[in-house]
């Protein structure tokens, strides 16, 4: 899809309160989409459709939960209603989860596998047939993460939803081809957004100074959530089916393909060196 100039079209964006979802909507707007925008944070999702309409774009927002289907047709419906389409589809919406297997809560599992699966498949299933029959082609993003190709210890609720994101997308990349709509699903790295400091943390690490360490190392880095959605638009442009952003990311899909067991060895010995610590 030509994503270089989106007059005339409707990026819809869930998680769009903030990160990389506010990003992503943002980079539309800049490009002339008018936006359907959601998040549970409804300060924040008032502050991006501010931004938005100060750039001269017409922005639906609606609070909406993705882990609720019923939810997420009435913001497909109210999209269709006053937008008249959807050519953009990213499902952003998603919430960290760290802790050994054993002791994340049963009921952690529902509420991560609501948000970051079962919000990506309703976002497709009650805006993609509609995308079909309107015949314009479009895109859908995915977000997913590096940890859709790797596996570290303590992320498996995390890890699993990822996973299973990147394998859905890639079989709807190939559902939709004839359709003239593509699919991206986008792994990113370490990026700077406020997913360490809200993610829940169960286990011997799940402590104040830990989740402060790891907050400090993200905003080290300083991956920002806008080089992410330029990044992410340059893949969408190029026709990429998976897109690793930021370098770390793509050293693990590399490593992942060619000497598994070396990331492997590698996300062991981090382990180790951090429960020592």
């Amino acid at each position: 899809m030509d994503v270089r100039n989106l007059e005339g079209q409707v990026g819809v964006v869930t998680g769009a309160g903030s990160g990389i979802g506010r990003a992503l909507a943002l980079a539309l707007a800049a490009r002339g989409a008018d936006l359907s925008i959601c998040d549970v944070d409804e300060q924040g999702l008032e502050e991006t459709a501010r931004t938005a309409r100060e750039r001269g774009r017409r922005v639906v927002c609606t609070r909406t939960d993705v882990s609720d289907a019923g939810a997420v047709a009435d913001f497909a419906e109210k999209t269709w209603n006053e937008l008249g389409r959807a050519d953009v589809l990213v499902n952003n919406a998603g919430i960290g989860v760290g802790g050994p297997f054993v002791d994340v809560p049963l009921e952690e599992w529902e509420t991560i596998v609501g948000i970051n699966l079962k919000g990506v498949v309703y976002g497709c299933h009650h805006f993609v047939p509609r995308m079909i029959a309107a015949g314009h082609g479009g895109h859908v993003i995915n977000i997913a993460s590096s940890a859709g190709f790797i596996a570290a210890p303590g992320m498996s609720a995390y890890t699993a939803t990822k996973f299973a994101v990147l394998g859905f997308s890639e079989s709807l990349h190939l559902e939709l081809l004839d359709h003239g709509i593509g699919v991206t699903a986008v792994c990113p790295g370490i990026i700077n957004t406020s997913i360490v400091r809200t993610g829940r943390m169960y286990g011997p690490d799940a402590t104040e100074e830990r989740r402060e360490e790891g907050v400090r190392a993200f905003e080290r880095r300083n991956y920002t959530p806008e080089r992410v959605a330029e990044n992410v638009l340059r893949a969408v442009q190029r026709g990429r089916v998976v897109a690793p952003i930021a370098p770390e990311a793509w050293v693990f899909y590399y490593g992942k393909r060619f000497a598994p067991w070396l990331v492997r060895a590698f996300l062991r010995a981090v382990d180790r060196r951090q429960r020592r610590r």
